[in-house]
Formats: structure tokens, sequence, C-alpha cells
């Protein structure tokens, strides 16, 4: 059965969709992308999501959920608009308790779980993720529990057309663990098996995404075009040895 939404609690201030702060009718609080994350944003949170479950990656839980029409018309009363939501299959991240992960925060990242983090962005082209001394977007969450843990989030701007390989050797939050793993021949052939063996959950996974993503309007008559064949050629590179080529 579908999960629902069943109230709007808010919409956070942060990120580029500012998503929305919905309660499910499973009793859980969802972060929620709709129509301003675009169907490309959607379908990357859904791809990655499940890439990221298979690889062991701390992500945040997801799910699809559904806004009803009938939200849609109440929302017209109240001071929450909904354009940027739309009616239908929406993304939906489970509330995590955390700060945004700091500089100061780095160190405490098991080496780990920094490798597993880097190597899965430049696996699925995700430049996302900066954090240098002067700031960045670094959609990662920090649990400051007895138990300290990092929060994985945030992936619609998966599959850059214009990925810069510089860049993210340059400005991701774990740069450094991620040249660890590119000059060490061991490591290359350990996550080498690992990405494919998560790539071959591929047809699955394309298998789960909503109709209605497939386009662009509400009554599924203006494609919108998704690419998974190019999605598919970018994952497949982990099979090849230059997948692990830097940039100068």
């Amino acid at each position: 059965m579908p999960q629902y939404i069943t109230e709007i609690l808010g919409r956070s201030q942060q990120g580029r969709t500012q998503p929305y702060v919905c309660l499910a009718d499973n009793a859980e609080v969802y972060f929620v992308k709709g129509r301003i994350a675009t169907r490309r944003g959607l379908v990357n949170e859904w791809v990655c999501g499940q890439l990221a479950q298979a690889l062991g990656l701390p992500i945040a839980p997801f799910a699809l959920l559904e806004v009803s029409d009938e939200l849609i018309a109440a929302s017209q009363m109240g001071t929450i608009k909904l354009d940027d939501l739309g009616p239908g299959t929406v993304f939906g991240s489970k509330r995590a308790t955390g700060v945004e992960l700091t500089p100061s925060h780095v160190l405490e990242v098991p080496i780990e779980v920094q490798k597993a983090v880097a190597v899965f962005d430049w696996w699925v082209h995700n430049g996302d993720r900066c954090l240098t001394a002067l700031g960045g977007n670094v959609n990662l969450l920090w649990n400051q529990s007895d138990e300290a843990h990092l929060v994985v989030i945030d992936h619609n701007l998966a599959f850059e057309d214009q990925f810069s390989t510089d860049d993210f050797c340059h400005t991701h939050v774990f740069a450094d663990a991620f040249t660890q793993v590119c000059t060490d021949a061991f490591e290359r052939l350990e996550w080498q098996k690992r990405l494919v063996k998560a790539l071959e959950t591929w047809d699955l996974i394309c298998g789960t995404i909503p109709p209605s993503w497939s386009f662009l309007d509400y009554e599924q008559t203006n494609p919108a075009n998704i690419d998974l064949d190019g999605m598919h050629q970018t994952l497949a590179r982990c099979r090849l040895d230059t997948f692990w080529n830097l940039a100068p």
C-alpha cells in the first residue's frame, strides 16, 4: 500500500529545493521533494538511494510518498502553498537527527565511511558534496549521539552533465580519502567488486521508478525524457581501470 502525506508541517529553508516537512500516514516525518526538484532530480534521488543502500552507505531511510489532490486543494486555504510539491508520487527522506557536517567533524568520521561516501559520489557523478575551509554545500549530517555517526542525504544533483573531476578532487569533503583508494591497488579492486555487484540491481531499480516521473505534467502527456541509458553508462565506468584516473 502506498504511504500518503497527511499533514504539511513546514518547509525547510536549507537546500536548493527547500523540501517540505511532512507527516505521513505511517506516523513518520519526512523531508519531501516534488515538482521543484524536477523529474530528473526525483529519479536521481530514488536511483542513488537504492544504490547507496546496496553499498551499505549510512543513507537516511527514504520512501515514495503520495500527495493527494485533496491535500493540494486544502492547502490553498492555508499559509503553506504546495505549488513546489505538486500532487502524485514524491520522494521522501526520513527526518534524521543531526547537524550539518562541519570541518571540525570530518576527522571524527571513520576513514572507511569517508572512503565509501567519496567513491559513491565519484561513481554517480555527484559534485554536490563540497566542503572547504571557506564553507560549502556538504549534504551530510553528523549525529552527535553517544554513538556518533554520519547520515547521507540529497542526491538530486547526481549524474551531472558537466561533472568536473578536478573540482571533485579539490573540494569534495572526503577528497583525501578518495585519493587513498585511488592509489591503493587492493582497495581499487575491492571497490570495483562492490560497485559491479551493486550495479547488478540496475534493472530492478529502474522497475521501481514511478511511471508518472517519466512525464513533466500531471496528465502524463509531456515526456520528461529521463536518460536512464546515460545514467547506466556513467555507472558502468566502474568496470574500467580508467575509472580511478584522477584529475591532474
